[in-house]
């Protein structure tokens, strides 16, 4: 009766173990993909050909296992550097928005592994690359002034490296631009340069108005002592002139002249008058 039942506890023990390891088999054959994520299948080691989507999908218990790649967008800054067509030192710093292809994360399992691996080994040396073909055939000045322009060129550039290693790049973006101190003081003395310039360009400017107005003055002051004399050759010039005397007497003060010129208006000899004779008879 006891063998019996030691039997009957064996059995049990044995049925759980064989119970337990199917269950393990059956949770072990089975891996989820979810959204935003691609597998690769690797059976022994070797990578299986089709990249494993989003769902369920069966996989041969204890031999194999599932690599799983991030699919959805990735951002990672990139610094480059690069000569200019003048020889200038350009450096830049780049933001670089992608994502990998699903359909080619198996050949990414197999070529560069990891992640990290495809962003050391791929993404930062043809960022570099890309940023030198861009800069290459502008001179620092253009590079900073077409900064839209370099940029077009950069992403076309990188976009064609990139796709062929199974790399979507969806947008990129210029963090830093900077250049060398050299450069950085030869752009100063170009701008004093300028403001030198235009400045003497105003000087000449202004100088230039002025001889204008003085001409300007010139001719008017001409023209009214033609007009003048043309009214002294009229009938009454005489009397403009006393005008054109007792105003200049006021503007110098109202003072009365020692000597008064007077003569009759048809009469071509003038009478000589002195005034300071009368004011000493008047002493």
């Amino acid at each position: 009766m006891a063998r019996n039942q030691s039997d009957v506890g064996v059995s049990g023990i044995l049925f759980g173990i064989i119970a337990a390891s199917i269950i393990l088999l059956g949770a072990n054959s089975f891996v989820i993909i979810n959204p935003g994520q691609a597998g690769v299948l690797s059976v022994l080691g070797k990578a299986r050909d089709g990249a494993l989507l989003e769902g369920i999908h069966f996989k041969p218990p204890l031999i194999a296992n599932v690599d799983v790649y991030d699919v959805t967008v990735q951002k990672f800054e990139v610094p480059a550097q690069s000569s200019t067509r003048d020889l200038q030192e350009l450096s830049a710093s780049f933001a670089i928005n992608f994502r990998l292809d699903p359909l080619q994360v198996v050949e990414i399992r197999r070529t560069q592994g990891t992640l990290q691996n495809l962003v050391s080994k791929v993404i930062a040396p043809q960022t570099q690359e890309s940023f030198k073909i861009a800069a290459a055939v502008r001179t620092v000045e253009e590079s900073i002034t077409k900064r839209t322009e370099l940029k077009q060129d950069f992403d076309v550039a990188l976009g064609q490296r990139l796709e062929k290693y199974g790399i979507i790049v969806l947008d990129t973006s210029v963090i830093d631009l900077t250049f060398s101190a050299e450069f950085a003081r030869a752009v100063e003395d170009k701008q004093i340069a300028e403001q030198r310039a235009q400045r003497a360009i105003y000087i000449a400017q202004e100088a230039e108005q002025e001889a204008q107005a003085d001409i300007n003055r010139a001719k008017g002051k001409a023209e009214a002592q033609r007009l003048l004399a043309e009214t002294l050759k009229a009938q009454g010039g005489s009397l403009v002139l006393q005008k054109e005397a007792i105003e200049a007497w006021k503007q110098g003060g109202a003072q009365m002249p020692k000597v008064l010129v007077t003569g009759s208006q048809n009469s071509g000899v003038p009478f000589l008058f002195n005034l300071g004779n009368l004011e000493q008879a008047v002493d």
